[in-house]
């Protein structure tokens, strides 16, 4: 009895500490990859915060002293000094490495996280140690998700608090809009979900092909072809509204992001608008009345934030549960 007692809290230490000993083991396996996750993450935070920060002081000041914040700027407004430059710059690093990420992300899952494991045989040699085949995938996925939903987070607030700052020479200089790539992806969830999608594709990808190049490959092309999918489907993610204007009126707010223009006739059909446009009886000869816009709002962020994030999740959970069917069929683990 006594030595039964003295066994069996031994036997669930051991236990309990293989999570925490795979973990370890994975991150100093990778530890290249983590470092320049870190270092990726300070960069783009660091640009973020000094054009948050003395960034836009030094722009906006520059910007005023040339009077371009008044009602009637001059044609030097349009060429920005190195102040604004240095800003810009910034602002580019910042959100560029981010945009980045999910290229790098599964580049580096479907080569050096999955495919060369499984190359190499150090995947196989683990699952004859203590750690089994859906232990080690769940790590593989788990670890770097966490990590990169942290990083990509904290960036994403960064880049809120640029955008909404009152300080910030974006708006005065209407360089940026709201409904842009670049701004919409960082502003919202849609950065942290496209890490997470490029993770689980690179994974899937990795456990497809096994080999490290091809898998590295493959995966860049899965991704690429994600996000430009999802870039073309995004202005018809939510219900646009339209407006009807006169021929002398403007159509949708330049805040707008605009999905289709076009004119009307007399019965209200769509047509497109002459080529002609610019002569006086153009219009007419072509029989045309109003023209249209379906549009989206500024008011329509979030609604077309959500339907994409909640794509990219379906598209990262669908990916990682045919990883680990895939592994099952493999190797008869219990997944």
């Amino acid at each position: 009895m006594t030595a039964m007692t003295t066994r069996a809290p031994a036997a669930t230490t051991r236990r309990s500490s293989q999570p925490r000993g795979l973990v370890l083991a994975l991150l100093r396996l990778h530890r290249t990859a983590l470092y320049f996750w870190l270092g990726l993450v300070a960069v783009a935070a660091g640009a973020l915060l000094w054009a948050i920060g003395p960034g836009a002081d030094a722009a906006w000041a520059e910007y005023t002293d040339l009077g371009c914040d008044g009602t009637r700027p001059n044609l030097g407004c349009d060429l920005p000094g190195p102040a604004n430059s240095r800003y810009q710059t910034a602002v580019a690093v910042g959100t560029g490495l981010l945009r980045l990420l999910p290229l790098l992300t599964g580049a580096w899952a479907g080569g050096a996280l999955i495919g060369r494991e499984l190359e190499s045989g150090t995947a196989r040699l683990a699952w004859t140690q203590s750690v089994g085949p859906a232990r080690w995938l769940a790590a593989k996925l788990a670890v770097p998700a966490l990590l990169l939903l942290t990083g990509t987070l904290t960036l994403t607030l960064l880049h809120r608090l640029l955008w909404s700052s009152n300080r910030s020479p974006k708006g005065a200089m209407a360089w940026r809009a709201w409904h842009d790539d670049g701004v919409f992806e960082i502003n919202g969830t849609i950065a942290a979900a496209q890490a997470l999608a490029a993770l689980a594709l690179g994974v899937l990808v990795g456990m497809l092909l096994r080999r490290t190049l091809p898998a590295l490959g493959v995966a860049v092309l899965a991704v690429v072809s994600l996000v430009y999918v999802l870039d073309e489907l995004r202005p018809h993610l939510w219900p646009v509204k339209t407006v009807v204007t006169g021929l002398d009126d403007a159509t949708a707010g330049s805040d707008s992001m605009i999905v289709e223009t076009g004119a009307l006739n007399a019965s209200g059909a769509r047509v497109p608008i002459p080529a002609c446009t610019g002569e006086p009886t153009c219009n007419a000869k072509h029989g045309i009345t109003h023209y249209y816009a379906d549009y989206h709002p500024a008011s329509h962020f979030w609604p077309l934030q959500l339907a994409e994030t909640g794509i990219l999740l379906a598209v990262a959970a669908l990916a990682a549960g045919v990883a680990f069917a895939l592994l099952r069929r493999r190797t008869g683990a219990a997944v």
